[in-house]
Protein backbone atom coordinates (compact mmCIF):
# COMPACT_ATOMS: atom_id res chain seq x y z
CA UNK A 1 0.00 0.00 0.00
CA UNK A 2 1.11 3.26 -1.11
CA UNK A 3 1.61 5.85 1.91
CA UNK A 4 -0.48 9.25 0.71
CA UNK A 5 1.81 11.64 2.03
CA UNK A 6 5.93 10.09 1.16
CA UNK A 7 4.14 7.72 -1.54
CA UNK A 8 6.73 5.05 -0.09
CA UNK A 9 5.59 1.31 -0.58
CA UNK A 10 6.09 0.39 2.94
CA UNK A 11 3.72 0.08 5.53
CA UNK A 12 2.52 -1.67 8.21
CA UNK A 13 -1.13 -2.45 9.57
CA UNK A 14 -1.75 -1.71 12.92
CA UNK A 15 -5.51 -2.06 13.20
CA UNK A 16 -8.25 -4.30 11.21
CA UNK A 17 -11.91 -3.51 12.17
CA UNK A 18 -14.55 -5.16 9.67
CA UNK A 19 -17.92 -3.75 8.62
CA UNK A 20 -21.98 -5.07 8.55
CA UNK A 21 -21.41 -5.18 4.44
CA UNK A 22 -18.23 -7.48 4.31
CA UNK A 23 -15.53 -4.34 4.24
CA UNK A 24 -12.25 -4.04 5.93
CA UNK A 25 -10.56 -1.27 7.12
CA UNK A 26 -7.32 -0.90 7.87
CA UNK A 27 -5.19 1.41 10.07
CA UNK A 28 -1.82 1.40 8.52
CA UNK A 29 1.50 3.31 9.56
CA UNK A 30 4.48 4.29 6.89
CA UNK A 31 7.80 2.65 7.80
CA UNK A 32 9.39 5.54 6.35
CA UNK A 33 8.02 8.80 7.13
CA UNK A 34 5.84 7.51 10.51
CA UNK A 35 2.78 8.53 9.44
CA UNK A 36 -0.47 7.09 9.46
CA UNK A 37 -3.66 6.33 7.50
CA UNK A 38 -6.54 4.28 6.89
CA UNK A 39 -7.40 1.94 4.09
CA UNK A 40 -10.69 0.38 3.41
CA UNK A 41 -11.46 -2.59 1.28
CA UNK A 42 -14.86 -3.83 0.07
CA UNK A 43 -15.96 -6.66 -2.35
CA UNK A 44 -16.25 -5.81 -5.82
CA UNK A 45 -19.61 -6.75 -6.92
CA UNK A 46 -21.31 -6.49 -9.82
CA UNK A 47 -23.73 -3.10 -10.04
CA UNK A 48 -26.32 -2.84 -12.65
CA UNK A 49 -26.09 -0.53 -15.55
CA UNK A 50 -28.40 2.17 -14.63
CA UNK A 51 -31.21 3.20 -17.13
CA UNK A 52 -31.40 7.14 -17.33
CA UNK A 53 -34.55 8.92 -18.24
CA UNK A 54 -33.72 9.50 -21.80
CA UNK A 55 -32.99 6.06 -22.25
CA UNK A 56 -29.20 5.78 -22.33
CA UNK A 57 -27.23 3.84 -20.04
CA UNK A 58 -24.30 4.29 -17.87
CA UNK A 59 -22.33 1.93 -15.41
CA UNK A 60 -23.73 2.71 -11.79
CA UNK A 61 -21.14 5.52 -9.85
CA UNK A 62 -20.15 5.51 -6.25
CA UNK A 63 -18.44 8.56 -6.83
CA UNK A 64 -20.86 10.78 -8.66
CA UNK A 65 -23.97 9.50 -6.28
CA UNK A 66 -21.89 10.62 -3.27
CA UNK A 67 -21.07 13.91 -4.93
CA UNK A 68 -24.88 14.10 -5.47
CA UNK A 69 -25.53 13.95 -1.79
CA UNK A 70 -22.33 16.15 -0.56
CA UNK A 71 -24.02 18.68 -2.06
CA UNK A 72 -27.43 18.11 -0.46
CA UNK A 73 -25.95 18.01 2.68
CA UNK A 74 -23.66 20.66 2.19
CA UNK A 75 -23.49 22.76 5.50
CA UNK A 76 -25.62 21.11 7.10
CA UNK A 77 -24.93 18.57 10.67
CA UNK A 78 -24.46 14.87 8.48
CA UNK A 79 -21.39 12.86 9.04
CA UNK A 80 -19.21 12.05 6.52
CA UNK A 81 -19.30 8.48 7.88
CA UNK A 82 -23.18 8.97 7.51
CA UNK A 83 -23.15 9.72 3.76
CA UNK A 84 -20.64 7.17 3.21
CA UNK A 85 -23.19 4.76 4.93
CA UNK A 86 -25.93 6.10 3.08
CA UNK A 87 -24.23 5.32 -0.09
CA UNK A 88 -23.01 2.30 1.05
CA UNK A 89 -26.67 1.04 1.93
CA UNK A 90 -27.76 2.13 -1.75
CA UNK A 91 -24.81 -0.17 -3.64
CA UNK A 92 -25.41 -2.88 -1.63
CA UNK A 93 -29.40 -2.87 -2.32
CA UNK A 94 -28.64 -2.50 -6.11
CA UNK A 95 -26.19 -5.50 -5.92
CA UNK A 96 -28.69 -7.49 -3.80
CA UNK A 97 -31.50 -6.37 -6.25
CA UNK A 98 -29.13 -9.27 -8.56
CA UNK A 99 -30.76 -6.86 -11.64
CA UNK A 100 -28.18 -6.52 -14.88
CA UNK A 101 -30.16 -2.89 -15.45
CA UNK A 102 -32.12 -0.68 -13.06
CA UNK A 103 -34.04 2.50 -13.29
CA UNK A 104 -31.79 5.78 -12.52
CA UNK A 105 -35.49 6.20 -10.73
CA UNK A 106 -34.81 3.94 -8.18
CA UNK A 107 -31.61 4.89 -7.36
CA UNK A 108 -33.23 8.55 -6.78
CA UNK A 109 -36.12 7.00 -5.00
CA UNK A 110 -33.79 5.09 -2.53
CA UNK A 111 -31.83 8.78 -2.05
CA UNK A 112 -34.70 10.06 -1.02
CA UNK A 113 -35.79 7.90 1.49
CA UNK A 114 -32.30 8.08 2.94
CA UNK A 115 -32.03 11.98 2.66
CA UNK A 116 -35.13 11.95 4.94
CA UNK A 117 -34.41 9.82 7.55
CA UNK A 118 -31.06 11.25 7.62
CA UNK A 119 -31.85 15.28 7.34
CA UNK A 120 -34.78 16.71 6.25
CA UNK A 121 -32.82 20.28 4.82
CA UNK A 122 -30.71 17.91 2.62
CA UNK A 123 -33.93 15.95 1.68
CA UNK A 124 -35.93 19.05 0.62
CA UNK A 125 -32.27 20.04 -1.30
CA UNK A 126 -32.23 16.92 -3.45
CA UNK A 127 -36.13 16.66 -4.25
CA UNK A 128 -35.75 20.32 -5.45
CA UNK A 129 -33.52 18.66 -8.01
CA UNK A 130 -35.14 15.21 -8.04
CA UNK A 131 -38.73 15.71 -7.98
CA UNK A 132 -38.72 18.67 -10.04
CA UNK A 133 -39.99 20.98 -7.46
CA UNK A 134 -40.94 24.34 -10.17
CA UNK A 135 -41.71 26.66 -7.82
CA UNK A 136 -42.29 27.80 -4.65
CA UNK A 137 -45.71 26.17 -3.99
CA UNK A 138 -44.86 22.99 -4.80
CA UNK A 139 -41.45 23.03 -2.28
CA UNK A 140 -44.10 24.51 0.41
CA UNK A 141 -46.30 21.81 -0.33
CA UNK A 142 -43.50 18.97 -0.15
CA UNK A 143 -42.27 20.70 3.13
CA UNK A 144 -45.67 20.68 4.68
CA UNK A 145 -46.50 16.71 3.45
CA UNK A 146 -42.86 16.16 5.87
CA UNK A 147 -44.14 17.82 8.91
CA UNK A 148 -47.52 16.38 8.61
CA UNK A 149 -44.95 12.87 8.89
CA UNK A 150 -43.11 14.00 11.50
Amino acid sequence: MQCPYCKNTTSRVIDTSHDSRGGVRRRRECEKCGQRFSTYERPILATPLIIKADGTREEFDREKLLRGIRIACAKRPVSAADIERLVGEIEANLQAMGKAEVSSRVVGDMVIAGLKELDQIAYIRYAIVYLRLSDLRAIRDEIDHLLLES
